[in-house]
């Protein structure tokens, strides 16, 4: 059995799948679906409900029940434990249990397919980390910058890997202008990264630059990760940082980036080389984008 590990987010709460190299398939956390499915946040509670659940199932024959299997995941006390999965059928098989309407929009959700750009994209971004590739990145230049765009976005974008020649802005907020991009890449790119304010401050610039027409975002965390990872041995773990308090320190950043510094300060982690960490990253950053 792998250790990859994947996490999806449905109304911003966690559901964790690990991946069966041997069967080639997801096995997901039965404990996160009920938790999505009953609105809860207590885990003994959610904990209860289950074997209630299971309980019932099983005097009704259902193979819901019989399609479960057990893996380990991390518990609330920080230990690995095995835990309940089903694989996609089985989740699709417990969502019908559940009556309403959220059980229908989440089985809805649960069954999207992950063809869209976001979907190939992210697995790209997964590859990344057994890939040489990695390896061959410059990092902290706008190219190394440009290396990874186009690793995410290559044949799924036109301008993957691209500086954009139009100006862009979100939310109001005015991208650098496109007609002086250049410059202010290089500028970017001459900035000093030896200390974490100097690293955070540099991310901070690229930002504001955002030299694409998409995927930002998704590019520059990994560019980041990369410079923490050469500088100070360190690199993110981006599950400590929720989307709102994340996309609220972005938009403050360009003016004060106090903000910022504290909440990756405080995910700082020295588990540069872990795969777990690094797949972890990926799904956290593409739930960023999500609207």
């Amino acid at each position: 059995m792998s250790a990859k590990i994947s996490i999806r987010f449905f109304d911003d709460r966690e559901v964790r799948a690990v991946w069966d190299e041997t069967n080639a398939k997801w096995w997901f956390s039965v404990l996160d679906i009920v938790a999505v499915l009953t609105n809860q946040d207590d885990y003994t509670k959610t904990r209860n409900y289950w074997k209630y659940l299971k309980a019932k199932l099983k005097k009704e024959n259902s193979q819901v029940v019989s399609a479960t299997t057990q893996l380990k995941l991390l518990a609330p006390d920080g230990k690995r434990r095995l835990a309940d999965m089903l694989d996609y059928n089985g989740i699709i098989a417990l969502g019908k249990t559940f009556p309403g309407t959220k059980a229908n929009r989440f089985i809805e959700w649960f069954t999207y397919s992950d063809e869209s750009i976001d979907g190939k994209s992210k697995t790209k971004a997964y590859a990344l980390f057994d890939s040489s590739f990695v390896n061959s990145l410059e990092v902290g230049t706008s190219n190394g910058l440009q290396q990874i765009h186009a690793y995410l976005f290559g044949g799924l974008y036109d301008f993957a890997g691209k500086i954009r020649q139009k100006n862009i802005s979100k939310g109001g907020f005015q991208f650098a202008v496109s007609h002086f991009l250049g410059d202010t890449l290089k500028q970017i790119e001459a900035m000093p990264e030896t200390t974490f304010d100097e690293i955070v401050h540099k991310y901070v610039e690229m930002n504001i630059a955002h030299p694409f027409m998409d995927g930002n975002g998704r590019s520059t965390r990994i560019w980041l990760d990369l410079i923490l990872k050469k500088r100070l041995k360190k690199c993110v773990d981006w599950s400590k940082i929720s989307k709102i308090g994340y996309m609220n320190a972005m938009m403050t950043s360009p003016t004060k980036s106090n903000l910022l510094k504290t909440l990756l300060n405080n995910a700082l982690t020295d588990k540069i080389n872990d795969r777990e960490m690094f797949m972890k990253g990926i799904d956290y950053s593409y739930y960023y984008e999500e609207n």
